[in-house]
């Protein structure tokens, strides 16, 4: 399925047109789509998105950050137009780590060094590959978006009733649930609002994250429901000592808030957390330019292009 028979065709949310895709092969043999955007020669941003989301959920980062920066992104196994593994064996935090490296050495110089941001299974992706070679040769430093590293089924607030065995059974019950998601309707659009995002987002963010999630094969939906049923990270999470930092929605229900925070007080290079007020798990459509700009600030803080800084590139030419 092409990404612009799901999502809209114009405006800031619109996939934009790639510079260059290429098919990058994992340690497994899966193919990967990939796309680059943006000029070469420019910092590289490498961006990695969510559960049962794609490339076009990046499309407003992409389309801010391509103007100065070469902007990588991928679709996850089995998203997008990335080909879904032929059996349960291919749905790991492992084949999640094998491909993230996989990305990088495609598409990085050896030794170049880029900013990675992680939204959600992106964000866990991102912990699952901090101690392999290739990912420490070429991440800078790293944006975790509304992710967790552990315990996501028992400590979502997709279920509205007190923390227990019943919630999390009711929680794992739906969302690991087998049926096709169907058209989007009204009824399906407020259903994933209030799973996924914030009361305040606008009638038009929503139609852009309903289109993309009911993009997703439901048997890949499914599976990977399992895996993040079971994750385990809060080792990896411990081993990503480049500079990090954590940014979160408030009324996130997927993974909670209370979980970002976790996650920033146990960083060993924690850049701390900013808290997004009234968003949801859906911040890089929710709040765009608050994630393009958390971007820009760990390039220009973090990145080198030749022997100088980002920065003192643009302060140079000034």
């Amino acid at each position: 399925m092409s990404r612009l028979t799901h999502v809209t065709t114009s405006g800031p949310f619109a996939p934009p047109s790639a510079a260059r895709e290429l098919t990058v092969v994992s340690a497994d043999g899966a193919p990967l789509h990939v796309e680059v955007h943006g000029p070469q020669g420019a910092p590289a941003v490498v961006l990695a998105h969510g559960w049962t989301c794609s490339t076009a959920f990046w499309a407003a980062q992409i389309r801010d950050l391509a103007v100065d920066h070469r902007v990588i992104a991928y679709d996850q196994r089995g998203h997008g137009r990335s080909a879904a593994p032929a059996g349960v064996e291919g749905y790991s935090t492992t084949a999640l780590a094998d491909d993230l490296e996989a990305v990088l050495a495609a598409t990085l110089e050896p030794g170049e060094q880029a900013v990675l941001a992680g939204h959600s299974m992106g964000g866990m992706t991102i912990m699952a590959a901090s101690t392999r070679p290739g990912f420490r040769e070429h991440a800078a430093a790293v944006l975790l978006c509304s992710t967790g590293s552990s315990r996501l089924v028992a400590e979502s607030l997709v279920v509205p009733m007190r923390a227990g065995r019943i919630r999390t059974r009711l929680t794992r019950s739906v969302l690991g649930a087998k049926a096709p998601l169907g058209p989007v309707t009204p009824m399906a659009r407020k259903i994933l609002k209030y799973a996924t995002m914030g009361a305040g987002s606008p009638p038009e963010r929503v139609e852009v994250c309903a289109r993309i999630v009911h993009g997703c094969p439901r048997v890949v939906r499914y599976r990977w429901s399992h895996v993040l049923d079971e994750l385990e990270l809060d080792a990896g999470l411990l081993e990503l000592t480049v500079p990090t930092a954590v940014i979160a929605g408030t009324a996130d229900r997927m993974t909670p808030v209370a979980g970002a925070r976790r996650i920033a007080a146990m960083l060993p290079n924690s850049l701390g957390l900013t808290e997004l007020p009234g968003l949801g798990h859906m911040t890089p459509v929710e709040a765009p330019e608050a994630i393009s700009d958390g971007i820009r600030d760990l390039v220009k803080r973090y990145v080198r292009v030749g022997d100088q800084q980002v920065q003192g590139l643009e302060g140079s030419s000034a």
